[in-house]
């Protein structure tokens, strides 16, 4: 799929608290835990829970949460398609940044082993 600029716009508008419960039972219905999420979460962006449970409350856009992330050096290493896009593909930043999140987390949920998702 080709990513527009309507598209990059909505991922930037959406509020991270409201996909995060889609990100829980997604991972939680394939067995896997919160604290796994929270784990991938906090490699990607560098939050930890107590900092990302304030980002919620505060009801931060993608866009505010990934300007305010300092996102993992090894996160380019993630690959592959991912809502009909390849990642590496993808040129804007932020539509980048979200779609390397939906990634590990549909790498958890698939039952990928913690070192392959965290790029070890």
């Amino acid at each position: 799929m080709k990513e527009t600029d309507k598209h990059n716009e909505r991922i930037a508008k959406m509020v991270f608290a409201s996909v995060y419960p889609h990100y829980v039972t997604k991972v939680e219905s394939k067995g896997r835990t919160k604290d796994e999420l929270h784990k991938i979460i906090e490699w990607l962006t560098g939050f930890n829970e107590e900092k990302l449970q304030q980002l919620m409350d505060e009801k931060v856009t993608f866009e505010t949460f990934f300007d305010r992330a300092e996102l993992n050096p090894n996160a380019e290493l993630i690959k592959g398609v991912i809502c009909g896009y390849r990642i590496e593909e993808l040129e804007n930043p932020l539509t980048k940044k979200a779609r390397y999140l939906d990634k590990l987390v549909d790498e958890l949920a698939k039952g990928k082993a913690m070192e392959k998702i965290l790029r070890k």
